[in-house]
């Protein structure tokens, strides 16, 4: 239990801090409801348990090769975000005191998994902050690493859970002009977080 109650800090923390998935998720969540929001977060507590599974497990070649193609992943989520930020700036706010839109919950799943999968930084923070626990050294220990995986997945879903949850209380307090700059906010902000992953590609 010891190294599942790690893995629940690591995951919580690794995710709490607010970034392009974190926006992407609270977007939903006050356009679709809390139930778009939390399975949004899913994706992404899934890819982190992958990245947590490859620093747990000490898998040196899978680790070389997402550290080795970094601009093909830099490329592809950059482009990703571009895409989802100019759909958003375009989409039509639902209101809040309507029912919330009805939606492919795979879907929301899906983009949120594919972005954080496309984040080479991700592994990365995995890698350093399991270096810095002395962690590094259970890569051979399968129920420990196991543990440690468990509990990165369910310490981010806890995350997404209290965020699409206090969000969706909050929905219910605006209205659509309220909804409509949360859009265009959103979509600016995710249009600067996809162009700042493409321009990193020039350094």
């Amino acid at each position: 239990m010891n190294f599942f109650c790690r893995g629940l800090v690591i995951g919580f923390s690794i995710a709490a801090p607010v970034g392009p998935i974190g926006l992407l998720c609270l977007r939903r969540t006050l356009a679709h409801g809390r139930a778009a929001g939390f399975i949004s977060g899913l994706g992404a507590a899934t890819a982190d348990a992958a990245y947590g599974a490859v620093a747990g497990f000490g898998l040196t070649t899978i680790t070389r090769f997402l550290t080795g193609e970094q601009a093909w992943l830099r490329l592809l989520g950059g482009g990703f975000l571009l895409y989802l930020g100019g759909k958003t700036l375009c989409s039509r706010p639902t209101p809040s005191s309507g029912a919330p839109k009805t939606r492919g919950r795979a879907k929301d799943y899906a983009a949120t998994l594919l972005l954080t999968l496309t984040n080479p930084a991700t592994i990365l923070s995995f890698m350093a902050v399991f270096a810095g626990l002395g962690l590094g050294s259970e890569a051979g220990n399968f129920a420990a690493a196991t543990q440690l995986v468990a509990g990165v997945f369910l310490g981010s879903a806890v995350w997404w859970l209290l965020l699409s949850g206090m969000v969706g209380w909050f929905r219910e307090k605006l209205t659509t002009d309220h909804l409509r700059w949360v859009n265009w906010i959103s979509g600016a902000s995710l249009i600067v977080f996809g162009l700042a992953a493409l321009l990193s590609l020039l350094r």
